[in-house]
């Protein structure tokens, strides 16, 4: 868990967290964006080692590489990352010993889609709304019930046999981030994800042990964390992206979550990722425009659990992540936006001297 006294430092954000065997240099860290930049194998190309690369190279404590499918079939589109298999696993090296390399902690998104699958990239036609057929070059869609995601495919409502598959492709897909030198993994179980699809009463009509109540309905979830748990080393953190709330009434709420939160310390869970809202399309599901959105929640979900938390949503600037660490509301803070417009923000506050040597002419 933490170490950080609040008194300790100026800069907070600045100050090392150690989890398990594993100590991240600071606690602003680069949260997991969708580049859409593979090839139909799911090989992460140049692209993404130009990406990553300079956020590692600009002080943050962790990149989180992006949503990595565990199967062909859990890919939002045909050009998502994927780790399940070894070919895909040994082409992340050239990415993770990098990121290493240069200080900051390699880790990774394992995701499933569900019902969120088999659509276009964001920029081309109707984007993250527009289905890709099967007779396309799309893919069938499972889900909880068989309830579409806004214009996409009606999907299949999942058999116990896609659920043990499921299963089983997670725990294989953290194998391969073992083998691919990831030193975190972190289970997507939120924005309307598969995971997230089986907690939500709106996307989860079940009547066998996986729907129902709140418990049934955090089943399926759960056995998915003790197996990453399970497959990733001892020594090494696992995460989860939790969601706190739907911003939907008759959803998720932060009492559940909390429950939730409960369930996945117990299960040796180190980190929540804490985040909220885009289970349905509605645009009124979205978080409301507001500085630090989820750091309250996260706050909640970290005294409710014990576990350490970092919030992620509209934390735009090292001041406010500093303040955030400081008043003990989390033990680090993911940023997204901000690290897309600004590779180096994380050093924005440290002396000269913390910079990479080949840039100390810029000073």
């Amino acid at each position: 868990m933490s170490e950080f006294s609040a008194s300790s430092a100026e800069f907070p954000e600045t100050t090392p967290l150690r989890l398990r065997d594993v100590t991240f240099g600071n606690r602003v860290w680069m949260s997991p964006m969708a580049q859409y930049a593979a090839g139909p194998d799911g090989l992460p190309t140049e692209w993404h080692l130009a990406h990553y690369g300079p956020r590692a190279i600009g002080g943050v404590g962790l990149v989180m590489v992006e949503a990595t499918a565990i199967s062909p079939g859990n890919r939002c589109t045909a050009a998502d990352l994927g780790i399940w298999n070894e070919e895909q696993a040994l082409a992340h090296r050239r990415l993770t010993s990098f990121v290493a390399g240069h200080g900051a902690v390699p880790a990774v998104q394992l995701n499933a889609v569900g019902r969120k699958g088999s659509h276009q990239v964001p920029w081309v036609g109707d984007g993250q709304n527009g289905p890709v057929p099967v007779a396309d070059g799309g893919w069938e869609l499972i889900a909880p019930s068989a309830i579409p995601f806004g214009d996409l495919a009606v999907p299949r409502p999942a058999t116990a046999a896609d659920l043990d598959q499921v299963v089983e492709d997670f725990a294989h897909a953290t194998r391969m981030a073992e083998l691919a030198g990831y030193q975190a993994v972190e289970i997507h179980a939120s924005h309307g994800y598969l995971l997230h699809q089986f907690l939500s009463p709106l996307s989860n009509h079940r009547t066998d042990e996986y729907g129902g109540s709140p418990r049934n309905r955090m089943r399926f979830p759960l056995r998915v964390a003790r197996a990453v748990r399970e497959a990733f080393p001892e020594d090494k953190p696992v995460f989860v992206r939790i969601t706190a709330t739907d911003w939907v009434e008759g959803s998720i709420a932060l009492d559940d979550a909390a429950e939730f939160a409960k369930e996945l310390a117990a299960i040796g869970i180190d980190l929540l990722d804490v985040t909220s809202g885009v289970l349905v399309r509605d645009r009124g599901a979205r978080p409301p425009s507001r500085e630090g959105v989820n750091v309250d929640f996260a706050a909640t979900l970290k005294e409710a659990s014990g576990l350490a938390v970092a919030p992620v949503g509209q934390i735009t600037d090292l001041a406010a992540a500093g303040q955030i660490i400081r008043e003990g509301r989390a033990d680090a803070v993911l940023m997204g936006r901000s690290l897309l417009r600004d590779p180096y923000l994380a050093l924005r506050n440290q002396p000269k001297d913390a910079w990479p040597v080949r840039y100390h002419r810029a000073f």
